[in-house]
């Protein structure tokens, strides 16, 4: 195709380099925290231009405040809330001073206060002697700490890039692998015009952001591009509309397309379920023989739907065998 799996473009990698390596760890920037959540500044830190947040944990400082630091994790991000607040309240300000001058001293790397609450001079005094920042928000302290953990989470997941390419077929996302030139991405546009949806092509961006569960998409140079040989590089959203893409999708199915060989032994029933292993995670996977004449677009719809079935505990390859093995068992008496 016309991309290497990298976000930077550039010719095509050979085949043993098309997944990329796996970055150790991810980051994201304070700032980009401070305009996805609207919040306010009470203290904005020297450094602050340069403070990443490295770990998806948001933590509130209930025992911290009352002065138990065991396992206080200096990494994460603290919101204080209303009970916080009101236990803060009724201490003095020598108390208070005291608490804020040892919890801040860890450097964390920021300081969050939920509900429009406005943050103790105590707590002011000690974010400027230990350049800390200090932020707000005027929305309930569960939703800011739901909302950072859910945003992290996809942030600074596991990641992996693969090639390949990821639709949507009737809300089960799909991912479609094989060989260059099998027609993956032809695939792709036939069921694009059937009312599905292009995720990714060619290059796939796989995040981790569960034990159990895959998101992909496109890396943002490639978001919405497909290559189709004898034509070249279409816009997909411009020539189909909008409803024809998804910035991403869950993984659900893996699909394998290879060529027709003669004397290979192809599941017929679909009984046992086959497993793909992307970042620790199994994701169910298919192998589709192609030969000239077969409607690919139908049988991944079908694939999809079939899919759907089995995860919702309805296996027609179960069903099937059993009324078999009940026609003959009858047949025998």
């Amino acid at each position: 195709m016309w991309f290497s799996c990298a976000s930077t473009g550039g010719m095509r990698a050979e085949p043993e380099r098309e997944e990329a390596a796996m970055a150790s760890t991810y980051s994201v920037p304070l700032s980009e925290l401070v305009s996805e959540f609207d919040l306010n500044f009470f203290y904005k830190s020297s450094d602050y231009e340069k403070i990443h947040v490295t770990v998806d944990d948001v933590s509130r400082p209930g025992l911290h405040l009352a002065g138990f630091f065991d396992h206080f994790e200096p990494m994460r991000i603290y919101v204080c809330g209303t009970v916080e607040m009101a236990y803060l309240q009724k201490l003095s300000h020598e108390e208070r001073t005291v608490i804020f001058d040892r919890f801040l001293s860890y450097k964390i790397p920021v300081l969050m206060i939920a509900r429009g609450y406005e943050p103790l001079p105590e707590c002011l005094e000690m974010a400027k002697k230990y350049d800390v920042t200090v932020l707000g928000s005027h929305a309930a302290t569960s939703y800011v700490v739901s909302s950072l953990i859910t945003y992290l989470k996809q942030a600074l997941a596991p990641r992996v890039t693969r090639h390949g390419v990821l639709v949507e077929i009737s809300g089960e996302g799909i991912l479609i692998n094989g060989d260059s030139g099998i027609g993956k991405s032809e695939t792709a546009i036939e069921l694009v015009k059937r009312g599905h949806r292009l995720i990714a092509d060619d290059a796939v961006e796989i995040r981790k952001v569960s034990s159990r569960q895959l998101v992909g998409n496109a890396p943002e140079v490639l978001r919405h591009y497909i290559e189709l040989r004898g034509i070249g590089v279409i816009n997909v959203a411009k020539l189909f509309g909008m409803g024809a893409v998804k910035d991403s999708c869950n993984i659900d199915l893996i699909i394998n397309m290879v060529p027709w060989r003669d004397g290979e032994a192809y599941d017929r029933l679909g009984i046992e379920t086959q497993y793909t292993e992307i970042l620790d995670v199994k994701v169910p996977s298919i192998t589709i023989p192609i030969t000239p004449g077969r409607n690919l677009a139908v049988i991944f719809e079908v694939a999809a739907i079939n899919n759907r079935q089995k995860r919702m505990g309805y296996n027609a390859a179960l069903e099937f065998t059993e009324q078999m093995g009940k026609f003959f068992a009858n047949k025998d008496d």
